[in-house]
């Protein structure tokens, strides 16, 4: 197979604070530099990519010293944290933004769909939009038009496909501008997470259009937080840390690294706790601390299948309650569909008065979960449930169910092995 992006040494620097707030004295050094050939004096001054330490300049490589190669046919996905440059350097492989330093080499039409109203003019509708399109990819009005139809049913807009796009819904708007990047035969398709703005049913659709696109030999860049969704369509992926390039290779070896870095993600910090952004609930009963242990009683979120996983939950009264409800839920990485929750279940020895501290414990012995990647939802409320006490949706490190011997996918179709017998005969 022939390559089709070729990354070579690039790095990405931007500036920090107010556009256009350097000095006089600033901009005529990076003029002269530039005039003689040398380089810009900032690239020595630059900080690394850490969006939570404070740094001493002000500049930062958003990436630095990127390589890869992407052979035609592949699906390669993109992985990391917030902040760790994924979108940038799709922005660079997209030729929205220009590299600092290196350079890429890209063979064929690329197609890109890097955030909600990307590439689409609000004032024209979605028929105009798709014709627009169209010929920025370089093809003739009667190729647009033999796609048109299969384009519109993709994106289920039929009703509103005279309508300009500055009215539809942020969903509607995803719908069209992923079915036209899919179905207008770009050579590479290069997708940022904008898919989890769309519903359940539509990502799946999604994610079917990808496969196909590879199929056909074509190439597809995928960004997601959605392990599973990687899981599910990529065999290789590559994984950014603080702009840098920390892994590429197997995907379900990347996807491990990746649930591994954010072990320490959660609880722990305790100014989640006042967090409105990240904690739901009215606050009569908190969560201080959740912890998965394994058989061995060692914390860690990473299981074999049918081992025995224990859930340790302190939480804090912080209001006098009547009674208190807990429940887990746990939810599929890649469609985020409830795959199974305990219920809700009654914590005895009630009413809770302010200050005191519980400790709950969820005991499965037998895991009978499948290979994936699954993210946790923990609940607490009461019996009348008119709103919950707090919600943890997603905060925590994902619950991994590791792949057996003798299999090579993360992520086999369904959720749960269920007990069967299986006979032939032979006439």
């Amino acid at each position: 197979m022939k390559t089709v992006v070729h990354v070579d040494q690039v790095s990405k620097m931007f500036r920090l604070g107010d556009v256009g707030s350097s000095t006089l004295t600033e901009d005529i050094r990076a003029v002269y530099h530039k005039l003689t050939g040398k380089s810009n004096p900032h690239l020595i001054t630059a900080d690394a990519n850490d969006r939570v330490a404070k740094g001493t300049s002000d500049y930062v490589w958003a990436l630095k010293d990127i390589n890869f190669e992407v052979k035609e046919g592949e699906i390669v996905g993109l992985v990391g944290r917030n902040g760790a440059g994924k979108s940038t350097l799709l922005k660079i492989l997209s030729r929205t933004t220009a590299p600092t330093q290196g350079q890429i080499k890209i063979r064929g039409k690329v197609a890109s769909l890097l955030e909600v109203g990307t590439g689409f003019h609000p004032d024209l509708s979605g028929r105009d939009n798709i014709y627009l399109n169209g010929t920025i990819l370089g093809m003739r009005k009667a190729e647009i038009q033999a796609k048109f139809d299969q384009i519109v049913e993709f994106a289920g807009v039929q009703r509103y496909i005279d309508t300009p796009v500055k009215r539809y819904s942020s969903g509607m708007y995803v719908r069209l501008a992923f079915a036209v990047a899919a179905h207008l035969d770009p050579d590479i398709l290069i997708i940022d997470e904008v898919l989890a703005v769309g519903d359940a049913e539509f990502q799946a659709k999604c994610l079917g259009k990808m496969k196909e696109v590879s199929d056909q030999g074509r190439t597809v860049l995928f960004v997601s937080h959605n392990m599973g969704a990687v899981a599910d369509l990529c065999t290789r992926a590559i994984m950014l840390k603080q702009g840098t390039q920390f892994m590429d290779g197997d995907t379900d070896d990347v996807i491990r690294a990746y649930v591994k870095q954010n072990m320490n993600t959660g609880l722990k910090d305790q100014s989640a706790l006042n967090d409105p952004t990240v904690r739901r609930g009215n606050g009569a009963v908190r969560f201080e601390h959740i912890e998965m242990l394994n058989s061995a009683g060692q914390q860690t979120n990473e299981f074999n299948p049918g081992e025995k996983v224990v859930v340790k939950m302190t939480v804090k009264v912080n209001e006098d309650v009547d009674d208190l409800l807990a429940s887990i839920s746990l939810r599929s990485g890649r469609t985020r569909d409830v795959v199974t929750s305990t219920g809700r279940n009654q914590v005895a020895n009630g009413p809770f008065k302010a200050g005191q501290t519980l400790q709950l414990t969820y005991e499965f012995n037998a895991l009978p979960l499948r290979p994936g990647v699954y993210e946790t939802y923990f609940w607490l409320g009461d019996n009348r449930a008119e709103t919950a006490f707090d919600v943890v949706d997603n905060l925590l490190a994902p619950l991994v169910v590791n792949i057996p011997e003798g299999t090579n996918s993360l992520h086999v179709i369904g959720y749960f092995d269920l007990p069967f017998t299986f006979e032939q005969k032979l006439f």
